[in-house]
């Protein structure tokens, strides 16, 4: 008889996002999709540490990189001795150096994000994402920070290894999206830019950083902020979006409300829905070319997607 895996014998590791709120057994739950995800550095790691993720420098580390002629300072504990008794000229080993790299998420958790018409709220599937790459983190021994933020307040979460730094994440994760109540913003609600300049100081060079949001207010000061962060970070963007807010489609006469006024849509809805979504797109395209000029990873996914197969597409292990 086969032995059982931890997998074979969880209750339902696969739970999707879904509803207003998130959910304690999803947040825990998403473990299990983070055995088959890598946050792989694709950019050289800037951190003094020791850790577990290859970098382009070169020096004593575990995996060889090449053999070449000795040079004044080189480790003699490095020589090659055979290369240099067939060549009679001394030759190094160098070997690929591990260097720690820390991994920062940040989650917007503001009114617009507690939106959703198809299996989840935007703020839902942020806190999912956010939960599945710190459980991934966790399984690299890389620490875990982030910073979580709603419309009026913040929470630093101090970088640092181990199961109770992604236990306070789930924690802040909760806390922030049950304090949702509304999609429409307070008049001084935090935005992007001030979060984003706040990131640069809490993040370290050579850190991963990760922000979740919907963009909704993305503009040249947040490209500006992305700009200084991408110099000293390996940064990606992930999108989330609710399909009803890239397109509506309806037959029947719409009418939309803030809850104490309600206007209905102009007759001619047709070209209300085209000018409606012609929004969404050139939102979307301000993102992706702010993405593409930077140089920075862009991952967009929906409500009605299937959020941890993009999530395995995009940092599946290389097998």
């Amino acid at each position: 008889m086969a032995a059982l895996s931890n997998r074979d014998l969880a209750p339902n590791p696969f739970l999707l996002p879904q509803g207003a709120y998130a959910q304690l057994d999803c947040l825990l739950g998403s473990r299990f999709i983070a055995e088959d995800l890598s946050l792989s550095s694709v950019k050289p790691a800037r951190s003094l540490l020791a850790g577990s993720v290859r970098t382009r420098y070169r020096g004593r580390g575990m995996d060889f990189e090449e053999v070449r002629l000795y040079q004044a300072g080189d480790d003699i504990r490095s020589i090659d001795w055979r290369v240099t008794a067939r060549t009679q000229v001394p030759h190094t080993k160098l070997y690929r150096e591990e260097r720690e790299r820390p991994v920062f998420l940040l989650v917007d958790q503001r009114a617009s994000m507690f939106f959703g018409s198809r299996r989840c709220f935007k703020s839902v599937l942020a806190c999912y994402i956010a939960a599945t790459l710190g459980w991934t983190a966790l399984g690299n021994s890389d620490r875990i920070g982030a910073l979580v933020f709603g419309d009026s307040d913040q929470r630093d979460i101090r970088a640092r290894r181990g199961k109770h730094a992604q236990l306070e994440l789930i924690h802040q994760l909760q806390e922030f999206n049950r304090r949702l109540t509304s999609p429409i913003a307070s008049e001084h609600s935090l935005s992007l830019a001030e979060l984003l300049a706040d990131l640069r100081r809490i993040s370290k060079p050579g850190s991963a950083l990760f922000i979740i949001s919907d963009f909704r207010d993305m503009d040249e000061a947040c490209e500006r902020e992305l700009f200084s962060l991408a110099r000293h970070a390996d940064l990606t963007l992930i999108h989330v979006y609710d399909p009803l807010e890239q397109q509506l489609d309806s037959n029947q006469p719409l009418s939309v409300s803030n809850g104490q006024v309600r206007v209905q849509l102009p007759a001619q809805q047709r070209s209300f829905q085209q000018a409606y979504r012609a929004l969404f797109e050139r939102r979307l395209e301000l993102l992706t070319q702010t993405a593409k000029r930077l140089g920075i990873a862009l991952l967009s996914l929906s409500t009605q997607d299937d959020c941890a197969q993009q999530l395995r597409q995009t940092f599946g292990r290389r097998r």
